[in-house]
């Protein structure tokens, strides 16, 4: 297994992406789960679909433990969300969950750009049922993600020191 890794994960608009760019612009290794490892897939059998919503949104299970078991970084933080994630999350050392409250929540998919996901009154719809129930993200340790992003990723970064 590698060095470190690290999964970064959270609700649509949770910070995700924003998370991934400051650590990469800090240098760190990152691979951003949602543009490199995903696809449309079975959520039971993984075999990739032509269509599919939500529920189909998967990452290539096999892609994500060559990345783990990459050993040429100290670590890799691996940000993003995934449908299958119960079938590989016990391969990083740590999980942090972006939350956010529900008004910061609103206000971010407000000024969601169109086009990514959330935009839309039926994607907005299921993103904040998923935030009110919790069941969109895996277990881990909870980061404020209303917090500017510059003390988020600090968090993250200072809670990665203490598991060395």
């Amino acid at each position: 297994m590698a060095r470190r890794n690290y999964l970064v994960d959270g609700v649509s608009t949770s910070g995700k992406t924003s998370v991934g760019e400051e650590l990469e612009r800090r240098g760190h290794h990152v691979v951003h789960g949602d543009r490199e490892l995903a696809y449309r897939g079975d959520p039971a059998t993984g075999a990739p679909v032509d269509v599919g919503g939500h529920e189909h949104h998967l990452w290539d299970v096999a892609q994500v433990e060559a990345l783990v078991a990459d050993e040429h970084h100290e670590a890799t933080f691996v940000c993003g969300g995934s449908r299958n994630v119960p079938t590989f999350v016990d391969l990083f050392d740590a999980v942090f969950v972006l939350t956010v409250d529900r008004d910061t929540l609103a206000r971010r998919l407000d000024h969601r750009p169109e086009g990514e996901f959330g935009a839309r009154p039926a994607e907005r719809e299921l993103v904040e049922r998923l935030h009110r129930s919790g069941q969109a993200t895996p277990d881990g340790i909870a980061v404020d993600a209303t917090a500017p992003l510059a003390r988020v990723v600090d968090d993250i970064l200072l809670r990665t020191r203490a598991r060395r």
